[in-house]
């Protein structure tokens, strides 16, 4: 009894594990036919000469997929055998025997066609148990494996419900005496010659629960709550192709590319999230155009010719920080009014050089002195005859103290034309070599800067230039020509 219990238990778990069709999943079969033996007393597969031993069975079967399922199959019957003239064996059993059994095989089956065509021949391959009854000639019940169990079948579809079902098993047990004989080598093998109907059992089914049944859904993964038609197929009401589910413009024929939303300028952006439906434009400018690339779309563009790269306002206009009619990229002075011919610069002294250029921008000048005033000629000719008053002791750049009091001077005449700059040269006569006379005059000149520095003149205004013996303007062969060579040259300069 326990083990009777024990073959339904596994029938009800391949019940709930496998499945036979894509729309009726559960396929339960009821099947009769004949089995017969082949073993050590004979090979009785496929003879006439036994006689015919009957069977009952029942299958449940579970769909894999288009050409795969699994089915539970158990059997109850009697097979046996009967060898002609020899009564006895060598060890006083007859020749024959005949046993009731039960078995239980799982199996898994391949379609050679899809589950719509009318015929479906199939091969399977699988494993089970045999419960032979203690009836007959056993004495006590016993069990062993059936391992494989093999075969071959047909289906032929009678509807969408029934199908006839014709099969041959092979089961190849895992003893070899049943036949009370162990002679050979090969194990006893049990063939089923079986004929049944099946029935194919379960409601059918909706997987994306949109009211059409997958057998007539043409598109069986609609989400769920989506809109369909009696194909199952979502709803496109205005026929752009995009769903109604994912068309954000369910009501207006658009690009499937922006969510079924018309783009009539077609520059990517949607016409409901574009400001300028009808003309192209970027998208960071939400479809509006910028002809003059400043930021500012046309649209909202009070000076829509801005140059390239020049800043603007949020009216797209340049700006004007000191409001002189001049934009700040083109002001040389922009937080100053000025004049457009000084490009925006003030002239405070009004002398046509810009504040920003002038070097004397508090004193009316001229352009060729920067903006300062001309220096008036006898202060140019005392300059010169300073030059010639500056003497050094000898062979050393230390100057004699009689040069103070013209340096005085000359430091008076540059507080009184700051906007001068002042260029200071020394030159030696041709004693001694060349690099010593060139070290000497630029120590001479850097004295007389240095001397000027101390009284109050910036060092800016200032340069000191020594070149030795290089500059000669009278001849060196002579004492008075030597005289002349030795000197220091004073140039003014803007």
């Amino acid at each position: 009894m326990k083990k009777i219990l024990l073959l339904f238990a596994c029938c009800f778990i391949a019940i709930h594990t496998f499945s036979q069709t894509d729309e009726k999943k559960w396929n339960l079969g009821l099947h009769g036919g004949l089995m017969q033996y082949s073993g050590d007393l004979g090979r009785g597969f496929y003879k006439t000469d036994q006689a015919a031993y009957g069977f009952a069975g029942v299958s449940f079967s579970r769909y894999l997929g288009r050409h795969f399922d699994a089915s539970l199959f158990f059997t109850r019957g009697e097979f046996g055998y009967i060898q002609r003239n020899q009564p006895l064996n060598e060890l006083g059993n007859p020749n024959s025997f005949l046993v009731r059994t039960n078995t239980a095989n799982l199996i898994a089956r391949f379609y050679f066609t899809t589950p719509n065509t009318i015929l479906r021949p199939y091969i399977f391959a699988g494993a089970g148990t045999i419960w032979y009854e203690a009836v007959y000639n056993i004495k006590h019940e016993r069990f062993e494996f059936s391992v494989p169990t093999f075969g071959g079948g047909l289906n032929i579809r009678m509807g969408d419900v029934v199908s006839l079902n014709l099969q041959e098993s092979f089961l190849y047990t895992s003893t070899d005496n049943i036949d009370y004989k162990n002679a050979g080598s090969d194990n006893d093998m049990i063939l089923f010659h079986t004929a049944g109907l099946t029935f194919n059992m379960g409601k059918k089914h909706d997987e994306d629960k949109d009211g059409v049944v997958d057998k007539n859904d043409k598109c069986p993964a609609t989400p769920v709550g989506a809109a369909v038609d009696k194909t199952g197929c979502p709803v496109d009401s205005d026929g752009d192709g995009v769903a109604d589910y994912l068309d954000s413009c369910p009501q207006i024929s658009g690009i499937a590319s922006l969510a079924g939303c018309p783009d009539k300028d077609m520059d990517g952006i949607t016409d409901k999230e574009d400001r300028c439906p009808d003309v192209v434009g970027p998208k960071e400018l939400k479809g509006c155009p910028d002809s003059d690339k400043d930021g500012i779309v046309d649209t909202d563009d009070k000076c829509p010719g801005t140059k390239a790269g020049y800043k603007v306002d949020a009216a797209g206009c340049t700006y004007d920080n000191d409001k002189d009619g001049i934009m700040n990229e083109e002001d040389r002075c922009p937080d100053l009014a000025g004049s457009l011919s000084l490009k925006g610069c003030p002239d405070k002294d009004v002398d046509g050089v810009s504040d920003l250029d002038d070097l004397c921008p508090a004193i009316k000048g001229t352009i060729e002195n920067k903006g300062c005033p001309e220096m008036a000629k006898e202060d140019i000719l005392r300059i010169t005859l300073i030059a010639s008053k500056i003497y050094f002791e000898t062979n050393s750049a230390k100057l004699k103290l009689i040069s103070n009091t013209q340096l005085d001077d000359l430091s008076e005449i540059l507080k009184k034309y700051d906007g001068v700059n002042l260029t200071i040269e020394g030159h030696t006569d041709s004693d001694a070599d060349d690099a010593y006379n060139q070290t000497l005059s630029q120590k001479r000149t850097e004295s007389v800067r240095d001397y000027l520095v101390s009284k109050g003149i910036d060092a800016s205004r200032l340069t000191a230039i020594g070149y030795g013996e290089t500059r000669p303007i009278a001849d060196n062969k002579t004492a008075a020509g030597k005289a002349k060579n030795r000197r220091v040259e004073l140039k003014t300069s803007y």
